[in-house]
This record gives C-alpha cells, sequence and structure tokens, in this order.
C-alpha cells in the first residue's frame, strides 16, 4: 500500500525561462508546469509519456488530490510525529551514502580493482582472533610475539602458523590459504597481499575477526574463468580409508566407461553424487580462483580444449571427474565497469572515497581541531580505573565540566563533553580492550560521524537531486500516515461508523445456497474407513485427529468446519448433501474425502457484521476514501490555467 503512495510524488518548482509557469493552484498552494511535467514524465520512465488531453488530465486529476493530501498533512504537522521523522532520518542516512563519496577515488578504486583482478596472490597468515568491543590486549600481545618470532627467525612461520593460528581453515595448512583475487577477503587483507613482495613477512593487521600475519608466498598471472561439467563421488570422513577406496573404485569405473564411449551426461544421472548440478548434466556455474579447493581449481585449469575430461581429482569431498565446457580470459575493462562499480559501492574499500570526501568537506568548512584538548579528555578518559566496581566503566557525566572545543567545523564547536557523550553511547559505558585504541578509535568514528551528520543536511540545500528524493518521501510517508489515520485503521477502529455502513448496505452481504458443516481429507482408504467409524460414533474432531495423525501417518487427515456455498464447492452438491448426513468420496487415487453437512441451506442467508467483516471493511474504506476526498476538494480548490495545460498537449 505504501508503495502505491509513492509512486505519485514530487517537490519544488523548476523554473524555466526565469520564471516559473503556474499549471494549476490548489487554496493557497500553486503547482508549476515544470514541477508536473518532471513527476509526470518520471512514472512513465519506461515508456514514451502519453501528452494527450485525456492522460494529462487524468493524471492531473490524481495529482492534484495527492498534492491537497500532502498540504493537509503539512498543516497537521505530521512531520513532527516521532514515528515518522525516525524513518526521515533512516532514510537520509541510507541515500546520502550514495553522495557523501568521492567520485574521483571511487573510480581510482574501481581501476585498482580490475588492475588486480589480472594477478591472484597465495598467502599464509596466523590468526589470533578476537570480537569486536572485546579486550584486544591479550591478542595483540600474542599476535606481535610470533610475529617477532618469524622476524628473527627463531621459528618457522608455517610451524608457528600450525600451532597457534585460530583460523581452523588454514592451519592446518601451515597458514597456506592458497591463491586468491579482488573482492575474496577483507579489503585491509588484500592491501596487505597485493602491496607485498613475495617472501615478505608483514607487521600484525588489526580486522574485524582479529589480528593477523602474513606472508606472500606468491603471485602469478590471473587465469580467468573457467567452466566445467563433474561427476562427483561423494565420500564422507566418517567412512575412512574404506570409503575413500570404495569411491575411487566406484570413479575408475565411470572413467572407464567414459573412455569405452559412454556420454558423460548420462554418466552424470546415473553417478554423480552432487544434486545440485546433476540436474544441468553436471555443469557447474564459471568460476575463477578462490571458488573451490585448490585441487579441483587446478585441474580444471589444466584442461586445455572443450570436451577435455579430467581423471578422477580427489578432494575432501569425494571423487571428481571433470569436463571443460568453456575458458573465458578477463574482460575488458569497460565490460566490467559497472559489476566492479558495485562490488566497490558495498566493500569496505568504500570508506577511502568517504574518508577523502569527509576530508574536502572539512577544508571547504573551516574545520580545525584543538590537539591539546583532544588530549586533556583523552587522558581523563584512560584515567578510568581498570579495577574495582566501576572499573573500565566511562560516565558522560563525569565529564559534563569540561567544556573546551576537540573540534569546530562550520562555525560550531563540538566539546570535550559531546565526545564523552559519543563514547559513552559507543561502548556502552565500557572501555573493553586497550583504552588509547579504544579512545584513539572513538574519537576517530566521532570526528567522521560529525562531519557526516554535517553533510547530509547540507546536501539538502546544495543537491538539487538529493532534495527531490527527500522530499518526495518526506511527502510518501507523511500521506501513508495520513491516509492510514483518515481511512485504513479508521475503517478496522470505527465499529460504530462500520455497523452503521453494514445496515445500510447489508443486503450486498449474503450467503449463497449452501451448507454448514465440516470436510475431512484423509490420506488412504483405510484411514477414511476409520475416520468414518469415529465420526458415526459422535467422537470430537480434536479426538479424530489424535487417533488418526499418529507417527506413522502424521497427516493422515485434515478437518476444516464452516459454512460454505455450493457455487464455490467442489466435493458435493445441494442434491448431494441432506442434514446431519455425510456424502463420503473415494476414488482409487484418492482424495478421500468425507463431507458432513450439519445444516443445508437451499437459499440465500444474511450474513452477520462479523461473516462479513472483511468485504464490510474494504468496502467502508472506499466509502471513506471518497468521503475524504471529497473534503479535501473542498478544502483545496483547485483552479487550472488552461492555457498553461493546453501549451503540453500534444497529438
Amino acid at each position: 500500500m505504501r508503495k502505491l503512495v509513492l509512486t505519485c510524488l514530487t517537490s519544488g518548482i523548476c523554473m524555466m525561462s526565469g520564471y516559473a509557469q503556474t499549471l494549476f493552484t490548489y487554496g493557497p498552494y500553486s503547482v508549476s508546469k515544470d514541477e508536473f511535467l518532471r513527476v509526470y514524465k518520471k512514472n512513465t520512465i519506461n515508456k514514451k509519456p502519453d501528452m494527450s488531453d485525456t492522460a494529462l488530465r487524468s493524471y492531473l486529476d490524481l495529482y492534484s488530490l495527492f498534492r491537497m493530501k500532502v498540504a493537509e498533512a503539512d498543516n497537521e504537522k505530521l512531520d513532527t510525529v516521532q514515528a515518522i521523522d525516525n524513518e526521515l532520518g533512516n532514510y537520509r542516512k541510507q541515500l546520502a551514502k550514495n553522495y557523501l563519496t568521492d567520485e574521483q577515488v571511487t573510480n581510482r578504486l574501481i581501476r585498482e580493482a580490475y588492475d588486480r583482478m589480472k594477478e591472484d596472490v597465495r598467502i599464509e597468515h596466523i590468526l589470533i582472533s578476537c570480537t569486536a568491543g572485546s579486550d584486544t590486549t591479550a591478542a595483540y600481545a600474542k599476535i606481535d610475539s610470533i610475529y617477532h618470532l618469524v622476524e628473527s627467525k627463531k621459528a618457522d612461520f608455517e610451524t608457528l602458523a600450525k600451532e597457534f593460528s585460530d583460523d581452523k581453515g588454514s592451519r592446518e595448512n601451515g597458514g597456506d590459504i592458497g591463491y586468491f583475487t579482488v573482492f575474496q577477503t577483507v579489503y585491509a587483507i588484500e592491501n596487505v597481499a597485493y602491496n607485498s613482495p613475495v617472501g615478505k613477512v608483514a607487521p600484525p593487521l588489526h580486522t574485524q575477526f582479529g589480528y593477523h600475519i602474513m606472508k606472500v608466498l606468491d603471485k602469478r598471472p590471473d587465469r580467468g574463468q573457467v567452466q566445467v561439467a563433474q561427476i562427483m563421488i561423494k565420500v564422507s570422513k566418517a567412512q575412512g580409508e574404506a570409503g575413500i577406496e570404495a569411491g575411487r573404485k566406484r570413479a575408475d569405473s565411470v572413467e572407464t566407461m567414459l573412455k569405452k564411449g559412454v556420454p558423460f551426461a548420462e554418466l552424470v544421472v546415473r553417478y554423480s553424487d552432487d544434486q545440485y548440478s546433476v540436474k544441468d548434466s553436471g555443469i557447474l556455474k564459471p568460476f575463477g580462483v578462490g571458488k573451490y579447493v585448490p585441487a579441483l581449481e587446478n585441474a580444471a585449469f589444466a584442461l586445455k580444449h572443450p570436451g577435455d575430461i579430467s581423471e578422477p581429482v580427489k578432494t575432501d569431498y569425494g571423487f571428481h571427474i571433470l569436463k571443460l565446457i568453456a575458458k573465458t580470459p578477463i574482460l575488458p575493462y569497460d565490460s566490467l565497469y559497472t559489476q566492479i562499480k558495485h562490488k566497490v559501492e558495498n566493500d569496505s574499500r568504500a570508506q577511502t572515497a568517504r574518508d577523502y570526501f569527509f576530508n574536502k568537506v572539512k577544508e571547504k568548512n573551516g574545520f580545525k581541531e584543538y590537539p591539546e584538548n583532544v588530549k586533556e579528555i583523552s587522558n581523563k578518559i584512560m584515567a578510568v580505573s581498570d579495577t574495582g566496581k566501576d572499573a573500565k566503566v566511562i560516565k558522560a557525566e563525569n565529564y559534563k565540566h569540561m567544556n573546551k572545543p576537540v573540534f569546530a567545523l562550520g562555525g560550531k564547536n563540538y566539546l570535550q563533553s559531546d565526545f564523552a557523550v559519543f563514547i559513552e553511547n559507543l561502548t556502552h559505558g565500557k572501555l573493553n580492550g586497550p583504552k588509547n585504541i579504544v579512545v584513539h578509535d572513538a574519537y576517530g568514528l566521532y570526528v567522521n560521524n560529525v562531519v557526516n551528520d554535517f553533510e547530509e543536511h547540507k546536501l539538502v540545500e546544495e543537491n538539487p537531486e538529493f532534495k527531490n528524493l527527500m522530499e518526495e518521501y518526506r511527502d510518501g510517508i507523511m500521506l501513508f500516515e495520513l491516509m492510514d489515520r483518515n481511512v485504513w485503521s479508521k475503517a478496522a477502529r470505527d465499529t460504530v461508523g462500520l455497523k452503521a455502513f453494514y445496515e445500510t448496505h447489508k443486503s450486498k452481504y449474503m450467503w449463497e445456497p449452501g451448507f454448514d458443516g465440516a470436510v475431512y481429507k484423509f490420506k488412504t482408504k483405510a484411514l477414511q474407513d476409520s475416520g468414518i467409524a469415529l465420526i458415526n460414533a459422535n467422537v470430537s474432531d480434536e479426538d479424530i485427529v489424535k487417533a488418526i495423525n499418529i507417527a506413522a501417518h502424521p497427516d493422515g487427515v485434515s478437518i476444516q468446519r464452516g459454512r460454505y456455498e455450493f457455487s464455490h464447492f467442489k466435493d458435493a452438491t445441494k442434491e448431494e448433501l441432506e442434514r446431519n448426513k455425510m456424502k463420503v468420496s473415494a476414488p482409487a487415487n484418492g482424495p478421500y474425502t468425507v463431507v458432513y453437512a450439519r445444516e443445508v441451506y437451499t437459499g440465500p442467508g444474511q450474513k452477520t457484521l462479523e461473516e462479513a467483516r472483511g468485504y464490510a471493511v474494504a468496502e467502508y474504506q472506499d466509502y471513506l476514501e471518497k468521503q475524504w476526498n471529497e473534503k479535501m476538494r473542498k478544502e483545496y480548490p483547485m483552479k487550472l490555467n488552461d492555457k498553461v495545460f493546453a501549451s503540453m498537449v500534444k497529438k
């Protein structure tokens, strides 16, 4: 319903030739020709707009009524309702993300990602995990000591990875995670991998997963993408060596049949255990580096010509026989630009473009930092005790007297006490982890939040597109609230009005000929026979369900009770039913149905308000909306400028 409301939105008055031509007025308000055409053409964006007199007048009637209702919402000050204000704030933040970024930096990141696609990197790493918000002191001390052991050559990387790494996926391999390419890991790890030379062990790096040290093992040109079909012989680790040997023999026998000329697709259907690809003749989606385990990936890329078939390849999942479908080199930059751009904008690297943009915002709006005041509040917060009842607890009220500015932006000072409020909310009042790091990171976030909010609000003034979208959304949610108050919820809440409407229109809410009773659906003929015996014994429906729906057949019977109309009922006709009798249907293949009629109605009958409620409420809503529309047209009388309207019409 909200979507329907939001299809008819606009904002602002466009100017043309130095002035705006007024198309129509509604009460004290006016709408320009350009504003109307902008919205009209926007709603026909996928087709050529119909500029005929009939089409324009039809839309004009809808649009003018929409503007009247928005004006009414403004008069009722619905934008001050907390829920609406919160929703607008959330929408503004989501929408602003697309504007609060630097386009040149984004394009540079897109090019960087494409260039990295041309190369695969192989690394090994050691992870010491720690969850966000937890105390990271011990984790950092541990990774730092491991790093110094590697750097001093007192222990080799692989041995330390097997002993200490928290990454279960690579620990057994000495930390080796194999080859990967762009977008397959977090941007920070990707940067270290691509920017470090082969053989280099990089210093500890902190990510959301914990602390890492990484060693670059190799770099190679990207191999593009490959598409193969597979026959997979599944082997579970629980089967042990016997299972592996049985799987190998089965794979060898399939390979023998392939060599004798049995079609690959036929053997996929007969032998493959991959339920996801078997229906597609074993064909997998095209993939590149890092998608599958190295053994399968290497075997796929080793195939040279379409139609080539590999020997059985063993992985942790079993044995795979692969057939090459196609190989595709990396596509040109222009072909991949849109795809990469989408990934960049939804990747952690997007923060780089935002940081650059924020620096420009700060420079443009006179950002000035007061390092001595930042240091003073930071030291004060870091002086919080690590022991006792209030260990590491931060309370903003303890710093409310500290009113020196930490920075200024746009002519406004942001105080030490403001930062204290922010860090308490951010940390939920608990400084977990090394306090110097927590405070330092919190201050950076505080500055970014302030700059972000500052620029969000300026976007409305400086960016016409953003302003239009915000005002359109604002009008939409206010109109939705107004419609709910005056029509949708009112129809359900107004019991007196609904009852009066029902009484006035009750002749519309009639039962057709039918019956009142129960319909029993049994899974088998035997269960139907048991059910009939229970019905004849006047056993309750609840007890019938308990007796029939047992573990052996949990869905043996389903029962529905109610009033049925013969025109909408297929299991029995008026002639087949009698009062307090049952009609049994037991065809050879089911369904096995029993219809029990408690009462049969040969003529129409009046529905009560409760029985007709769904229809009555819907029609009462229509009635209320028509009344409300007329009220709006009277309160905001519309006057059309016929000359301006005629200038839009094209035959």
